[in-house]
């Protein structure tokens, strides 16, 4: 997909109409966003050439559906990612308060072996969990933990989030209370405590699916710990904590399957998020959105926002599925840095290069710089059109989206060495490009 460099809102944008490019490009809004087509479209249609991935080719990203008032969207492919709001990718048991619906038991702790404390004598008893336990996390992570609902005259939606101020400012998803901005909207937060209270909109950002929102008359409340999401490691162990199908303080546990996942996923609108993810097979399900990823000393290092599942094609709630191990959560730092822009600005801006770029079409993987716009940090460092970036400093890119998602992790002002493919050269050529400044 084509990207171009905006120098007005400093975002990486489509290329204009008639460029080369193996996807459609954004087309602008009158309120000053861009959309985006979906990877695959709705007949399930098989992925362009070239196509923008970090995913396997069969994950596509999927429009958020409604849990009331809207039906949901979904592509006939053999995998598809999906925002997990409440109503983001459809309930599969309803909510909990429907009495006939059914539920399974997901948390990876249940098992048919005695516990630990049986087995071992030394390890502490239930009355006090040992440190670094699911049990431990759980008791220190729940209170600063709150399920969302946010109610529109169109349905609603229903999501998670995490209180990050004691004065009543929560973290969570785009995507879960993007409806609050409307006339009319109400939102309505559920403490860990059962006590429910209202809350006001204060800003989201479509382009990251980050959110905040602030609850009404409130003090002193439980903040959650936040952690270094730059000092995770593949295999380490996390715990995921929200409300999924309406099952408020649900704990599941798991690992860090992966780190630096490109993952694009359809917003309303046309319009989408795309995240840097942290991978991991805790069971995160619709409703999840906006919870905290944390890490088995209970501080947050990641927002659960997009699961992978396994889709029976068609439309609407039964072709989107439950947790399958394969869920994305939004790095911590990166959700910080947004979520302080959105407190402070009421939006948010990403450090850029300045250039548009395509996927590559041919064997060689790559982000291909269509053009570098006049005055950018690119052009200064010397970058040129039909230059194919194939890295970021130690990180490999192998896609467009790849480029876009390592250069919004990085700090404003700091320097990168990408690696070039130039010409007919058989070596890259290394390139130091100082990112765009806040």
């Amino acid at each position: 997909m084509t990207q171009k460099y905006n120098p007005e809102d400093g975002r990486e944008r489509a290329a204009d109409p008639g460029e080369t490019s193996s996807y459609p490009a954004y087309t602008p809004q009158q309120n000053g966003e861009y959309n985006t087509s979906q990877y695959y479209a709705p007949t399930g249609s098989a992925p362009q050439t070239g196509g923008v991935y970090t995913v396997p080719p069969e994950i596509a990203a999927s429009a958020p559906a409604k849990k009331r008032g809207g039906a949901a969207t979904a592509f006939a492919v053999a995998l598809a990612t999906a925002l997990v709001a409440g109503g983001g990718a459809g309930y599969l048991a309803g909510s909990a308060k429907d009495s006939s619906s059914s539920t399974s038991h997901t948390d990876s702790q249940t098992s048919s072996e005695p516990d630990n404390a049986l087995k071992n004598p030394t390890v502490a008893s239930h009355d006090e969990a040992p440190d670094g336990s699911v049990e431990q996390v759980a008791a220190d992570v729940l209170p600063s933990v709150v399920s969302i609902e946010v109610a529109t005259r169109r349905g609603g939606d229903e999501g998670s989030g995490s209180i990050i101020s004691s004065d009543g400012y929560v973290l969570t998803n785009h995507h879960v209370i993007a409806d609050a901005a409307n006339p009319g909207a109400e939102i309505q937060v559920t403490l860990n405590d059962g006590s429910r209270h209202s809350a006001k909109f204060v800003a989201s950002d479509v382009n990251t699916d980050v959110g905040v929102i602030k609850i009404d008359d409130v003090n002193n409340l439980p903040v959650i710990k936040f952690g270094n999401s730059d000092d995770l490691k593949v295999g380490q162990g996390v715990v995921a904590v929200g409300s999924p199908l309406g099952l408020s303080a649900t704990v599941t546990s798991g690992i860090v399957s992966a780190l630096n996942r490109p993952v694009r996923a359809a917003q309303g609108g046309g319009e989408s998020s795309l995240m840097d993810g942290i991978q991991t097979d805790a069971a995160i399900n619709p409703g999840n959105s906006g919870g905290p990823l944390v890490d088995m000393h209970g501080n947050l290092i990641g927002m659960n926002s997009v699961i992978a599942s396994l889709s029976s094609g068609g439309y609407g709630e039964q072709s989107s599925g439950g947790s399958i191990g394969l869920g994305f959560a939004i790095p911590s730092n990166f959700a910080k840095r947004v979520a302080d822009q959105l407190i402070e600005k009421g939006q948010a801006t990403q450090p850029m290069l300045g250039v548009r770029v395509s996927a590559q079409d041919t064997l060689t993987s790559g982000a291909v710089v269509a053009a570098v716009e006049p005055g950018s940090p690119a052009e200064k460092a010397g970058l040129k059109q039909g230059d194919t970036i194939i890295k970021l400093d130690d990180r490999t890119i192998d896609s467009a989206d790849a480029l876009i998602a390592a250069t919004r992790s990085q700090d404003f002002g700091q320097t990168v060495t990408l690696q070039v493919m130039r010409g007919n050269s058989s070596d890259p050529i290394p390139v130091e490009v100082t990112l765009s400044s806040e």
